[in-house]
């Protein structure tokens, strides 16, 4: 019984579940959707075929959305996925659900694992403590035990949402699906335009090119140039990983600190490319 795992991940987080779900289901591969995304067209021949990626925007990244798209699951038996996110609510299961449909397929389980928050903007506060961190950790490894079952046995699991930490306006959140409609396509247009910058405090390492999953980050006189040409993807890969803390958003960022996940180094993020 084959299973292949296809994730995105910016800072960590989604990676590192994917490779604990891979230690607990066997024949399991996983697979970077970033190094797909040129194709135009995927075919798995797997059995299983599983989805790990962080809500952007209330709900999937652009490029996991561009990829499913272009997934041919003709062969596939059962599909899941896990969404990692900071506590708030969220659509991606269902805006997954409306591709799959077009391909005549539908989900058999999906999951939601809540995690350190890796956006730096605003009052973002970074997890004060290990302990934080670990306390998170354990619950994502006990809910990963019984995710691995429920796989194994290729259960029906479509999991109501009952983990939402953030306080969110019941407004809000049945404001989603307009979100959807109209504000994540213009995010995704403004992804030309960069309101990234390197502070002072840059060394010209290239760190921050190295982890850009858009490639869209270029170091030119050993700064980095956020090229127009080049949509962003939004995962923070380099405001996270730069190791003066130097990249910045507007105002948004600059007395607030980082957090990449403790077991994903850059270069497991650059290993996707």
């Amino acid at each position: 019984m084959s299973t292949e795992i296809y994730y995105f991940s910016g800072t960590g987080n989604s990676l590192h579940v994917a490779k604990e779900l891979q230690k607990r289901i066997p024949e399991t591969n996983l697979i970077p959707i970033v190094r797909l995304l040129n194709k135009d067209a995927t075919k798995t021949n797997a059995e299983i075929v599983g989805f790990v990626f962080p809500i952007y925007y209330v709900s999937i990244p652009l490029p996991v959305k561009e990829f499913i798209k272009k997934l041919n699951l003709k062969s596939t038996k059962y599909i899941f996925a896990i969404a990692t996110r900071m506590g708030t609510p969220h659509s991606a299961f269902t805006d997954i659900e409306n591709i799959l449909k077009k391909k005549g397929k539908s989900f058999d389980s999906h999951f939601t694992l809540n995690m350190a928050s890796n956006d730096p903007k605003y009052d973002y506060k970074v997890p004060p403590t290990k302990k934080e961190i670990a306390t998170l950790e354990s619950v994502v490894y006990n809910r990963l035990d019984s995710i691995q079952k429920i796989i194994l046995n290729k259960e029906k699991n479509r999991e109501k949402d009952t983990s939402i930490t953030d306080p969110v306006p019941s407004l809000l959140v049945k404001l989603i699906p307009l979100i959807n409609i109209f504000v994540r396509p213009f995010a995704e247009f403004i992804g030309f335009k960069s309101h990234y910058y390197a502070d002072s405090n840059c060394i010209g390492c290239g760190t921050c090119e190295k982890v850009c999953l858009s490639k869209k980050i270029k170091m030119i006189n050993k700064k980095p140039v956020w090229q127009k040409k080049v949509k962003c993807f939004y995962c923070y890969a380099c405001i996270n990983y730069c190791p003066k803390e130097s990249v910045q958003i507007k105002s948004w960022t600059e007395k607030n600190g980082r957090y990449p996940h403790p077991y994903a180094t850059a270069n497991d993020i650059a290993g996707q490319k």
